[in-house]
């Protein structure tokens, strides 16, 4: 196992700046999670730690080692690939040995190395078969095989679910988990699915346009935005984002609209005084929002009227879009409640969770919800 260190790293393609000002160091045995939109370079880094692109500037250490000029093969990591690669004439067992054997590795440690890789994915009774005769998962698992039988320093993923159906990719979820936790090696893994990030990195690095725009773990991603599009992409469904004007009454401090009006807490309020009579964005998670007469947040400055646009029933939880002012928003609330498309409702806002954000820079303005609180939990 190693430590990862990404110094300053770029990465040009012409005139087209793919990553920009790349630094990161994982910690050794740790699992760290690139996710981002299609196209922020999330991909390209992890193929440049691989060394299957080149670094345009900046340096990328394995160990100690400075690895820029060193061969993939060189590099002690295994990759796996969101297509799975496997070769369709070899069946399971000659998969997941024929990197070996390249290496020339004795017979017998090909042997114990894969019927051991094997035995902790649960394929023992695959060896014998064609690639063609394993399920989707199946064919994962054998990917994951043939890197792990390679025993190296680092694993590199490049969304190797993202072929799966969805009931599957919730089983795989686990299965690398604890596959992980149970190897202990450094892991580097790229998904666009925040809910994958979310349950698997230790830290997640949020990428946009080929730069850092976050890193942290998942909790504080969540409670904490760094700005506009961290707190956007973190969390199913996305936070809502109203625009309203900053106005103080006395000691209150109020997030104001022509169709509404909302007090800050006292904690959001403080950093706000500075944008008094500007407006800011004000960001609310739909989970963070709960029907009057249906919800625990308490009533008080804190409402949102709107018609009920569509409904979606998820079982125990229910997603309701109401449009506020003309500005359509995402409630999650729990149960059935009895709400149809063109009724109108009051949504009661939890003003301890509130987010504000600056209109010019997308910055966050302050939490509304304390650090010390979030770490008493």
């Amino acid at each position: 196992m190693a430590k990862v260190r990404l110094e300053h790293i770029w990465k040009r393609f012409g005139k087209v700046v793919a990553v920009r000002d790349f630094n990161l160091e994982t910690e050794d045995g740790e699992f760290v999670v690139f996710v981002g939109p299609s196209g922020c370079g999330k991909t390209t880094t992890l193929r440049m730690i691989a060394g299957l692109e080149e670094v345009s500037e900046g340096g990328i250490f394995i160990g100690d080692r400075l690895v820029n000029d060193v061969p993939p093969k060189d590099r002690d990591i295994a990759m796996v690939f969101q297509n799975y690669a496997l070769y369709p004439h070899m069946n399971v067992y000659e998969n997941m040995a024929f990197g070996l054997r390249l290496r020339r590795v004795p017979r017998e440690e090909i042997d114990r190395r894969v019927k051991e890789a094997a035995r902790i994915l649960k394929i023992e009774h695959l060896l014998n078969r064609k690639p063609r005769e394993l399920s989707g998962g199946q064919r994962q698992r054998v990917a994951m095989g043939r890197a792990i039988v390679r025993e190296p320093q680092v694993f590199l993923m490049d969304e190797p679910l993202s072929n799966l159906d969805a009931k599957l990719r919730v089983e795989m979820r686990a299965e690398i988990a604890k596959l992980q936790r149970r190897l202990g090696v450094t892991t580097i893994y790229v998904t666009h699915d925040q809910v994958e990030a979310m349950t698997l990195g230790h830290r997640i690095v949020v990428m946009k346009d080929g730069e850092i725009q976050q890193v942290d773990n998942p909790l504080n991603l969540y409670d904490f935005p760094a700005n506009r599009f961290v707190a956007g992409f973190i969390g199913s469904p996305a936070m809502n984002f109203l625009k309203a004007r900053v106005e103080i009454q006395g000691d209150a401090l109020y997030l104001a609209h022509p169709a509404f009006r909302i007090q800050a807490n006292a904690v959001l309020a403080g950093p706000l005084r500075a944008y008094a009579g500007k407006e800011v964005w004000m960001g609310i998670r739909p989970e963070h929002m709960g029907l009057k007469g249906f919800t625990v947040i308490p009533e008080g400055e804190n409402i949102l009227r709107g018609e009920v646009e569509v409904v979606e029933p998820l079982g125990a939880e229910t997603e309701i879009h109401v449009s506020v002012a003309d500005i359509l928003l995402t409630a999650k609330v729990d149960g059935h409640p009895p709400v149809r498309p063109g009724e109108k409702v009051e949504l009661l806002v939890d003003v301890e969770r509130l987010h504000a954000f600056d209109p010019e820079t997308d910055r966050t303005i302050g939490h509304a919800l304390s650090r010390e609180r979030v770490a008493a939990r």
